[in-house]
């Protein structure tokens, strides 16, 4: 049985200890934010290249239509954690599954591309609340031994999303011939990939309501007995002396639910929320979002058609999944530093090529040749989707969720999504002018910062695997 806001609080005696069932179908929910967090950042991929024609938009525009959804996801990153302190992770995964479906029939029956904007916009301030709470819930109510892959859930939600995502893009082009083509209703494909979020978002607002508050959040409001049946449900353990330990960690209630909390000596904030931050940008300023975004539009551009296109964002995606899976097996065994390192790598490498691979190419009417050498650079792309999807992606969102102590975690938490979402709109927004000026020197500056990712976490990243919430410092 599933603990509910009403049977949280109940007698303790019903449940013996924690299974590990029940945590990892709570903890699977909390996560159905990263999905929908997946479906609508990538649903938009089949969709640029209708919408570019339907609203006549040059490429800045463009990008920034795209992107729109990212500074929306700042902005809820922002508040989240905030609000997560305050009214609760539960309450904050409600609001964010309204969001999305305003969203989805907002950007259904946009008028313009500013409109279309708008309503990313607002589905962002869903992704960016989801992108906080959710890691911050998981691993608030999964035990030590098994937080790394409970965490992971939040990528593998994610990768889920984005698949289910572009297949359906896919499957709505298969069936009308074209993103432009009118299907049910009279209305474009394109409107149809956006309003099918409505369908998730529903799903996500209603099976919320039916997982028990966060452990630390009820010891926050001073609810010890339901916060002592979630940890007896959920975490195992001797439940007194967590609860000890939580309001030891927890400290004053004064600043809680502000930035004040991660307040410090280097520039302003902790050294501990300046990693993160640095884990957030370098997930991002690799350029992985540039494959999910425009990767329908880049393989077009180097000669492939719009269904073959498709079908290889959509193989990838699912490279992205697989890789996640092999992620959740590894990261409570092999630990969190070593698999960012070899990602990091691996990364660097797989970019590299493509950078020499697209800077090499013939420039024919303005668009690279690849000619024999485009199997080596769809092998590149996928095997840096590997690289990413067994390391960097479920990794970061596992460290963010459990590398803050108690009294900070929401709102380092925010901060670090924040920056993870600022760096995700400057690297989209570029991309297609940097593209215009050469594929090669864009996917130069991912290999860059992907060798300087492998410095940062050589120097900053401490391992957490196997560490209780209430140890880290």
């Amino acid at each position: 049985m599933v603990a509910t806001p009403e049977n949280a609080g109940g007698s303790p005696t019903r449940v013996s200890g924690p299974n590990t069932a029940r945590t990892v179908l709570v903890a699977g929910t909390a996560a159905l934010g990263g999905f929908l967090f997946g479906y609508d950042t990538a649903v938009i991929n089949g969709a640029v290249g209708a919408v570019e024609k339907q609203f006549h938009a040059n490429p800045v525009v463009l990008g920034l239509a795209v992107s729109a959804a990212l500074v929306g996801s700042a902005i809820g990153a922002w508040f989240a954690g905030g609000l997560g302190d305050r009214y609760g992770r539960i309450r904050v995964m409600v609001i964010a599954a309204v969001l999305f479906a305003v969203s989805a029939l907002g950007s259904g029956f946009a008028f313009s591309i500013w409109d279309l904007a708008f309503w990313r916009l607002v589905g962002g301030l869903g992704v960016g609340a989801a992108s906080v709470i959710a890691p911050a819930y998981i691993a608030e109510i999964s035990p030590a031994r098994l937080r790394g892959r409970l965490g992971s859930l939040q990528q593998f939600a994610i990768v889920t999303g984005i698949f289910i995502a572009l297949l359906v893009d896919f499957a709505l082009v298969a069936f009308s011939g074209s993103a432009e083509a009118p299907l049910w209703f009279g209305l474009a494909t394109w409107r149809w990939m956006f309003l099918s979020l409505l369908i998730p978002a529903l799903a996500y607002g209603g099976l919320a309501l039916t997982i028990p508050e966060s452990p630390r959040y009820l010891v926050a409001k001073k609810d010890m007995r339901t916060a002592a049946d979630v940890l007896r449900r959920f975490v195992g353990g001797d439940v007194d002396e967590k609860i000890k330990e939580i309001v030891r960690t927890l400290g004053s209630a004064t600043g809680r639910g502000t930035f004040a909390t991660v307040r410090g000596p280097a520039l302003g904030l902790l050294p501990i929320v300046w990693i993160g931050i640095g884990l957030s940008v370098f997930q991002q300023f690799t350029g992985i979002n540039v494959i999910f975004y425009y990767s329908s539009v880049l393989w077009q551009a180097v000669g492939f058609t719009e269904q073959d296109s498709l079908a290889i964002t959509v193989i990838t995606s699912v490279t992205n999944i697989l890789t996640t899976i092999i992620a959740i097996a590894l990261v409570d065994r092999i630990g969190r530093k070593p698999l960012l390192l070899v990602g990091a790598i691996g990364q660097f490498v797989c970019l590299g090529t493509l950078a020499v691979l697209f800077g090499t190419a013939p420039v024919i009417n303005g668009t690279p040749t690849l000619g024999g050498a485009a199997p080596i650079a769809l092998v590149a792309a996928n095997l840096y989707v590997v690289f990413f999807g067994a390391t960097w992606g479920p990794v970061v969102w596992v460290l963010l969720g459990e590398m803050f102590n108690n009294r900070i975690r929401a709102m380092a938490l925010a901060l670090s999504a924040a920056a993870q979402w600022v760096a995700n709109f400057i690297i989209s927004t570029t991309f297609p002018s940097l593209a215009s000026v050469g594929l090669g020197l864009a996917y130069g500056i991912y290999t860059f910062f992907a060798f300087v990712s492998i410095l940062f976490v050589i120097k900053f990243v401490r391992e957490t695997k196997g560490r209780e919430l209430e140890d880290m410092v």
